[in-house]
């Protein structure tokens, strides 16, 4: 029986002709699936239905989607990551999930690692999905040997801009992103060269979020990332006391913020 699919061009580039005409007559494409977005049931023969495709650097995993979570595209993934999430789906990978380490990032002669907590903050009577960014100490300048943190002012350079009040929404900053893939976040996305998008931050181990975070960024379509010094922030335990923790860093001055919409998922 046809499927009631969308099939991107960027989709059908790779997959093929052959192939996306077989799926949308009904041939390998499920009746009923699980949305790769919402993971919620969803049924190609009776709903619109998007065509994910999930690419490595040797594998590509085609996930099916609600049309009305997100159109029908191409995700890039890491190859570990892909292959992490073929083992989940398949029930091979059965270890509950944990907050993932973050990819360490170079800072002149050193490294630090940035942690990032997911979280909701309530704005302009609603409740948004949010990152919080923290390094575990100071960033230097690619290159340089200084001791200076220029954790802030290098993401100032990059768009995001100073928080004076919490209620106000952060402006979106383009060509920024979070790829949100498979129901987990894989990555900070920033962007590269001709067009396209490089990993600013990306996880070891996808990260698991709640299910009232990944609704509230399904339906924004957006994340809003906070950042602030090593030591700014911590980790709180509770959703009220992160909200006041940036609220006191906005006050000493030391946030930085942005609004990035959703890679993928």
């Amino acid at each position: 029986m046809p499927r009631m699919l969308d099939v991107s061009d960027d989709v059908r580039a790779e997959i093929g002709d052959e192939e996306a005409d077989r799926l949308l007559a009904g041939n390998g494409a499920p009746g009923s699936y699980d949305c790769t977005s919402c993971r919620t049931p969803g049924d190609s023969e009776q709903e619109r239905t998007s065509t994910v495709l999930f690419v490595g650097e040797e594998t590509a995993v085609l996930a099916f989607a609600h049309a009305t979570c997100i159109p029908s595209q191409v995700v890039p993934v890491s190859e570990e990551q892909l292959q992490g999430a073929v083992r989940s789906i398949t029930g091979e990978d059965t270890a509950g999930a944990a907050p993932a380490p973050s990819t360490p990032i170079p800072t002149g002669d050193r490294q630090a690692t940035l942690g990032i907590t997911c979280g909701l903050v309530l704005i302009e009577s609603e409740l948004r999905p949010a990152l919080v960014v923290e390094p575990n100490g100071p960033i230097a300048r690619p290159g340089s040997v200084s001791l200076d943190d220029d954790f802030l002012p290098l993401l100032l350079e990059q768009g995001f801009h100073a928080v004076k009040d919490m209620n106000e929404l952060p402006v979106l900053n383009p060509g920024w992103s979070a790829l949100l893939a498979m129901g987990k976040l894989h990555a900070v996305l920033q962007p590269g060269s001709a067009g396209s998008q490089s990993a600013w931050w990306q996880a070891h181990q996808p990260l698991a979020v709640s299910d009232g975070w990944r609704a509230a960024a399904n339906k924004a379509q957006s994340v809003l990332m906070y950042a602030a010094p090593a030591g700014t922030i911590g980790h709180q335990p509770r959703e009220d006391l992160m909200r006041q923790a940036l609220e006191q860093a906005a006050a000493q001055g030391v946030l930085v913020a942005a609004m990035m919409p959703l890679a993928g998922t």
